[in-house]
């Protein structure tokens, strides 16, 4: 029986041809992000399913062959916003799985693909956690000084009370299917805010700098050495 599922979001596209492919696609110490980003769930997830845009599946079909990369995984197609990527997700595990749904000890860890130096002794926290009936998301306080406002009026406020979120963002299973069925709201940002609409409470674990989410050129460079550490 599935107890553990993760859903790596990415629905990102772009063309192998030129710099615009995604970041889930470009090479981090001679592998495709995404590969290091399965493979961290590999010991941990019983399924892991990844929402894919559709214009990157032959893509991605090739880099597996390429790399002989033979993790098992699911694809289903991404949608146009991260909301609807994972309720496509929600609704590929109903379908395939349906008795997933009506067990209690069930969860689902959403994570970023651009994600892939998440520690995996923070992913099973977050299962875990999950397993407890709390929603969960891993977090870090900011170390900058933080006001908020425009550039002509703002305030302070206390770093000690900001925290920066990431994923994984992990939940029980009954608790997401319940808060994907919600029209998606321009104020969803995340799966927490839309869990959080519903009405349940979100717990923060305290999580690792070296949980970066890799979006510009600098980004690969710091990855590269934190890959080092693990």
């Amino acid at each position: 029986m599935l107890s553990r599922v993760v859903i790596i979001a990415a629905g990102g596209t772009g063309s192998r041809l030129n710099a615009d492919l995604p970041k889930q696609y470009m090479l981090l110490n001679e592998k495709p992000v995404l590969m290091h980003t399965i493979s961290a769930f590999e010991a941990h997830a019983d399924k892991i399913i990844v929402a894919i845009h559709a214009e990157m599946i032959d893509y991605w079909g090739e880099l597996c062959e390429e790399y002989k990369f033979d993790i098992p995984h699911e694809l289903v197609l991404g949608g146009k916003t991260r909301f609807q990527s994972v309720r496509n997700a929600i609704n590929y595990l109903e379908t395939r799985f349906p008795d997933f749904f009506f067990h209690e000890d069930t969860t689902i860890a959403i994570h970023d693909a651009a994600r892939p130096l998440v520690e995996e002794s923070l992913i099973e926290r977050s299962f875990e956690m999950a397993f407890e009936g709390k929603s969960n998301v891993l977090a870090h306080k900011s170390t900058n000084s933080i006001r908020i406002g425009t550039h002509h009026a703002n305030d302070a406020v206390d770093r000690e009370t900001v925290w920066q979120i990431q994923t994984p963002q992990t939940f029980p299973a009954q608790v997401l299917q319940e808060a994907y069925q919600q029209l998606e709201l321009p104020t969803f940002t995340d799966d927490a805010s839309v869990v959080e609409k519903i009405g349940y409470s979100i717990h923060l674990i305290e999580s690792s700098y070296k949980n970066i989410k890799l979006t510009f050129a600098e980004d690969f460079e710091i990855a590269k050495l934190y890959a080092h550490t693990k």
